[in-house]
């Protein structure tokens, strides 16, 4: 109940001679323990991470009795089925730690989780799921693509003719998308699941045939209902394309400062010492992949969450200072300036200011939804001047990574059956990576002039309260990700740092971020959120794709149905 694993083999032998079989000190005393903090942790008296720690040393003294149960092979074999469930995060992905989370918080409640890791195929899924003789599938994704990719593998378990529950759950995925998109393509029960603390009692229900029959009516109920108001909206709130581009934004480009940076090209920084990135960390959202929510620091002194947070914070400072100490993890980045002006809602990059010579053209994706605010409909390409201005603007681009060596410092961690240290060190390396990207805008904005003078604390750099933006391509500004390979190939990003492309564009390693500069005083960022067929028509005519090939990227935020001709 407590997480301390000091002297836990000593204990656990201790435990073993007490009650005369391996098998009956993990039914007994640890499964007791386990129930505890199952209950403390359903009833909010019990936070994640401590959690996670009692599952560390449920794992520790479950391998100690590991040789001694094998020796009891008949023993073994009358241990009560576990519910089995099989978990993977998706083809083309590499994020697992809400995976990861969930997996240890179901393992902790007697659920026996296979995890095959990340950017599995579906067909390893399925015929994992029919060998293992699985009750639950899982499935986990980051990147939209991914949400594609969960549609393909519920359409492949419907071929297959499994019947079992199915799943759904990261950063991307909702509600809507599961009843609009994968719930139709699995006849059985296809369930969102926000964390790891509404896991808990979803996979409980459905481990009992009543309760499961009460799961599945509620959620196809709540389902009908999503795809009826999708239904009902989808297509009918939007400009033409023609409309959402009279109304872009206008800047006075002959009256309006274009900053001129100090160099031209790119700049590649190996690596990069990590002591200077940890002052630039913003904690917020450290917490928040740990289920504990609320604003750093005032959260260290929330009354409930204070004491659970204080000894989580406590313990990342200490893997960060053995990071750091021993540079366990190393980061490395690219990034440069190029001469540019936009064309359209495109932007065409140049070698140097005579802008004789293309580089590359990015595309960007204007907002077509109407609003009542008569704010403009935006797109990045707004934010650069045009050719026909006469004036040459510029486009700064980067991608930067401080997850070099991560996987191998979690693998280590996990043979030591320690989870908790080995989601640590991947949660500490989505930090150090967003805190690179941080102190590198700061020196970019330096480096381009319009920043040299400022004056910023750390808060304010991480609330942005500077000029300029730095979008990336897969996000709310730029919802498409086959941008990023065009990123890619102007910073020669894998040549310099080592970060490779999945096929879905999601970087490996994980903990890594790229995207665009933005000088322009006004800039700020803004959600493409629903597009209509006449923009998408123009933006794969464009990219020089097919219209059917574009569709599948942008599903997530098309505002028709391509089914529907």
């Amino acid at each position: 109940m407590k997480g301390i694993t000091d002297y836990i083999d000593q204990d656990v032998e201790e435990a073993r001679l007490k009650h005369g079989k391996p098998l009956a000190v993990i039914e007994g005393p640890l499964m007791d323990g386990m129930n505890v903090v199952g209950d403390l942790f359903g009833s909010g008296k019990m936070f994640l991470p401590q959690v996670v720690k009692s599952a560390r040393v449920m794992k520790k003294a479950v391998a100690y009795l590991t040789p001694f149960l094998e020796a009891e092979k008949q023993a073994a074999q009358n241990v009560q089925r576990r519910p089995k469930l099989v978990f993977a995060t998706v083809k083309g992905d590499v994020h697992d730690i809400g995976k990861n989370i969930v997996g240890v918080v179901l393992s902790c409640n007697n659920y026996d989780v296979i995890d095959l890791g990340v950017m599995v195929p579906a067909d390893k899924i399925i015929d994992t799921a029919i060998e293992e003789k699985a009750n639950i599938i899982g499935l986990s994704g980051l990147i939209t693509p991914s949400l594609d990719e969960m549609t393909h593998v519920a359409t492949e378990m419907t071929r297959r003719g499994l019947d079992i529950p199915l799943l759904i759950g990261g950063a991307t995925t909702s509600k809507r998308h599961t009843a609009v998109k994968i719930a139709p393509a699995y006849s059985r029960e296809t369930i969102h699941v926000v964390d790891a603390s509404r896991a808990v009692p979803v996979v409980g229900a459905l481990s009992r045939p009543d309760a499961r029959r009460a799961l599945d009516l509620q959620n196809r109920k709540d389902q009908q209902e999503i795809r009826e108001q999708f239904a009902n909206r989808a297509g009918t709130e939007l400009l033409s394309y023609e409309d959402a581009v009279r109304h872009k934004l206008h800047t006075e480009w002959d009256e309006h400062h274009i900053a001129v940076p100090e160099f031209v090209g790119r700049r590649v920084l190996a690596d990069f010492p990590l002591a200077e990135l940890i002052p630039l960390i913003d904690w917020s959202p450290f917490f928040h992949t740990w289920e504990i929510r609320g604003r750093y620091p005032d959260l260290l002194q929330d009354p409930t969450r204070g004491p659970a947070a204080r000894e989580l914070f406590a313990n990342a400072q200490e893997l960060l200072k053995e990071i750091v100490d021993k540079r366990l993890l190393a980061a490395s980045g690219v990034y440069g300036f190029f001469p540019a002006n936009s064309d359209g809602d495109d932007i065409v990059v140049y070698t140097d200011p005579n802008r004789a010579e293309i580089l590359t053209r990015f595309h960007t994706l204007r907002q077509q939804k109407v609003n009542s605010s008569g704010k403009p409909q935006l797109a990045l390409a707004d934010y650069i001047a045009p050719r026909e201005s006469g004036r040459v603007d510029y486009l700064g681009a980067f991608a930067v990574t401080a997850g070099h060596k991560c996987q191998e410092l979690a693998d280590r961690f996990e043979k030591d059956n320690d989870q908790y240290n080995s989601i640590m060190v991947k949660a500490l390396a989505d930090r150090l990576a967003e805190a690179f990207a941080e102190c590198l805008h700061k020196r970019v904005r330096a480096e381009w002039g319009y920043g040299k003078n400022e004056a910023l604390s750390n808060e304010d750099l991480i609330g942005e309260k500077y000029r300029g933006i730095r979008p990336a391509p897969g996000y709310p500004s730029q919802p498409d990700h086959t941008e990023k390979p065009l990123l890619f190939d102007l910073l020669k990003v894998g040549e310099a740092t080592g970060i490779t492309l999945t096929e879905s564009y999601a970087m490996y390693p994980a903990a890594a971020v790229c995207g665009l500069y933005f000088a322009h005083s006004g800039a700020r960022y803004f959600a493409v959120s629903s597009i209509g067929k006449d923009q998408v028509e123009s933006y794969a005519g464009r990219k020089g794709m097919k219209l059917e090939e574009v569709e599948r990227w942008l599903s997530p935020i098309l505002g028709y149905d391509p089914a529907k001709k």
